[in-house]
């Protein structure tokens, strides 16, 4: 086969899988990737793919709004028409705290699609990464965010009181750990925290036994800052409530939660967790799509705002 019909073909089977129609070939191609990864001890979270963007009508962007003087540090707000005192999704993106872009598709195209239509505003943001800042610097970074993206609201037609946090992979771990350090928070206050499979609950848990590689850069090999980075360690007291999202389909994501959970719930906090036969890539790349996962989140969001 000619390079330029293999390249075709290519495009052609890509473009295939992306359907809806095309479930049973699309999951085959994740579970793939999904192994690779696992067997390069990383994790597929589709963050290391060309970011697009693709609003939706009536829908505008304000883009790059500095919270600091590093290029890393800006933010993007998706404005519904007609917002006025709206909700705020406060969204962190994942990639294994060096990777990642708060354009990705998988970040927000579909959220964006589905709260924008119930008048939320949703904020992607980014934030200093590995080698140049650790995961605490990290958190630390989500937090001075949301508090310029209160300070902001009104502009926006947004409430500052009404603001959900929500993250995937490694940024599921930076919310849930802005949650149990009241320390790392700063001005920011939110309602609650949605966590997209987190499998970083409990930091010394994972250090002290047999883990991923993609773990040993971003917490190391001190105790003192595994402790510092876990928010299974930091929480002394329960947070704001949260829906852990899990997926069923990893040994330790689930695990990982329910461990968080008898903990938060100890301390009389609310949470739930909340299981999906779906891979790690998909429980960020679908959240908005038609479904029952979709309607389970909206659902909780909306209990938070009563």
């Amino acid at each position: 086969m000619k390079p330029a019909t293999r390249l075709m073909s290519l495009a052609l089977l890509l473009a295939f899988a992306t359907q809806a129609g095309a479930g049973p070939l699309r999951d085959r191609l994740e579970a793939r990737r999904a192994a690779r990864a696992a067997a390069e001890g990383t994790l597929d979270d589709g963050y290391t793919g060309a970011a697009r963007q693709n609003l939706p009508h009536g829908v505008r962007l304000v883009r790059d709004v500095a919270y600091g003087g590093d290029k890393a540090q800006r933010f993007d707000v998706y404005v519904p028409k007609g917002a006025a005192n709206a909700p705020v999704i406060f969204m962190v993106h994942g990639g294994g705290w060096k990777h990642g872009d708060k354009k990705m598709d998988a970040v927000v195209e579909n959220k964006v699609a589905y709260w924008s239509r119930k008048g939320v505003i949703v904020i992607s943001t980014d934030y200093r990464m590995l080698p140049d800042a650790d995961p605490v610097v990290q958190a630390q970074d989500v937090a001075s965010a949301i508090g310029v993206a209160q300070e902001k609201a009104s502009e926006w037609g947004g409430a500052r009181g009404k603001f959900i946090l929500m993250g995937h992979s490694a940024g599921a771990h930076l919310v849930s750990l802005l949650n149990s350090s009241p320390q790392l928070q700063g001005s920011a206050r939110w309602l609650g925290v949605v966590a997209l499979d987190s499998a970083a609950f409990d930091v010394e848990m994972i250090m002290q036994g047999r883990h991923m590689r993609l773990y040993d850069e971003p917490f190391g090999a001190d105790p003192a800052f595994w402790r510092a980075a876990s928010p299974y360690a930091q929480l002394a007291r329960a947070g704001q409530p949260v829906l852990a999202v899990c997926s069923s389909r990893r040994d330790d994501s689930c695990a990982q939660a329910n461990r968080y959970a008898d903990k938060f719930r100890q301390l009389g906090g609310r949470i739930e967790v909340l299981p999906q036969d779906l891979t790690h890539r998909a429980i960020n790349e679908t959240l908005g799509e038609d479904s029952a996962y979709t309607r389970a989140v909206d659902g909780f969001i909306a209990s938070l705002l009563k």
